[in-house]
């Protein structure tokens, strides 16, 4: 029997990690198409940290608490959902509300634990995978061989795209920030990893003939030099601007390396377009986790009651790889 209230993270207001603290709040029930799963853990993202700034408020409809990445069990079905049971095991993509105990989100969204990966670990899985396959893959031709140049190489989104990439047969160079961070980002198997502070990621992407596809988190100036360090008939992907989104640049060799510069948001995607990225990656994408080809990369699981401190590492950029709440 499930308790009529559970605890959750909540904002004392918009502001630094500070501001979150332990709360509580009835226990959401499933609607139309939806499972209620009880929280394992919950994934921690920088769109977490945006909106506890107050600079990403949820979508309409949305749950106010942070949170877009689950793990965990089922414990109840809403009206028309097929293919799931109580006392699943399932990670799931949310539209918020995942720091809490309980989070009803859409069946279409939920997708089994890959076999080799742990309850925990999975709850790290979904935000990245999804964002990452949505942006750089889905609906477009995957050519083994071609190289891929990934920005933030050590974060959640760098260290998913590095593994998925070659997985999928791609050769991948990846910038990090420090000799530690390198170490871990030749692990996850990039060819080139290019330490920022030492080396030019411009000239040693053209040295080896430019990029076909460019996976930047960082904009501001980057935004140029990627232009730069492009191939012919490239594509540049813009999943956000740590580095500032208000940049000055000339557009010529975008026309002349025929460039497609692209970036999208998640969050802001319809149920249906989520549910086609999470079959596609329960198709095509999980089964390399059982073949050993991926594999979860938690950093650090800090308790719910612990927030404030996961949030204020990931500020840190002190991780590698994913941070994760535990609710168990």
């Amino acid at each position: 029997m499930r308790a009529a209230e559970m605890k959750t993270v909540e904002m004392a207001g918009k502001g630094g990690p500070d501001v979150l603290r332990v709360g509580s709040r009835p226990v959401p029930a499933p609607g139309e198409g939806e499972v209620l799963i009880r929280v394992t853990a919950a994934g921690v993202n920088g769109p977490d940290l945006w909106q506890r700034r107050g600079l990403y408020p949820p979508p309409r409809g949305a749950s106010d608490l942070l949170g877009l990445e689950v793990s965990g069990e089922i414990v109840a079905l809403g009206p028309d959902v097929s293919g799931w049971s109580e006392g699943d095991l399932v990670c799931a993509l949310t539209n918020g509300g995942g720091y809490a105990e309980f989070v009803a989100v859409p069946a279409r969204h939920c997708a089994p634990i890959p076999g080799p990966v742990s309850v925990v670990d999975a709850a790290g899985l979904c935000e990245t995978y999804f964002t990452v396959w949505s942006n750089l893959f889905h609906g477009w031709p995957v050519t083994p061989g071609e190289l891929l140049l990934v920005h933030g190489g050590a974060g959640g989104i760098g260290s998913t795209a590095i593994q998925l990439a070659r997985g999928l047969g791609l050769r991948v160079f990846a910038t990090c920030a420090d000799a530690a961070d390198r170490a871990y980002v030749e692990s996850l198997g990039a060819e080139r990893v290019i330490t920022i502070e030492d080396e030019d990621f411009v000239e040693v992407t053209r040295a080896a003939g430019g990029a076909n596809l460019i996976l930047d988190i960082i904009g501001g100036d980057y935004v140029a030099r990627n232009i730069k360090a492009a191939a012919s008939d490239a594509r540049i992907v813009q999943l956000a601007f740590a580095a500032g989104s208000r940049v000055e640049i000339d557009l010529m060799p975008v026309m002349l390396k025929r460039i497609i510069y692209t970036g999208s948001t998640l969050r802001s995607r319809s149920d249906d377009y989520k549910g086609m990225v999470s079959t596609a990656l329960r198709e095509k994408i999980w089964p390399l986790f059982d073949a050993g080809r991926l594999a979860p990369q938690t950093w650090r699981v800090f308790p719910y009651a612990e927030a404030a401190e996961a949030h204020a590492m990931m500020e840190r950029s002190a991780h590698r790889g994913k941070i994760l709440l535990s609710f168990a």
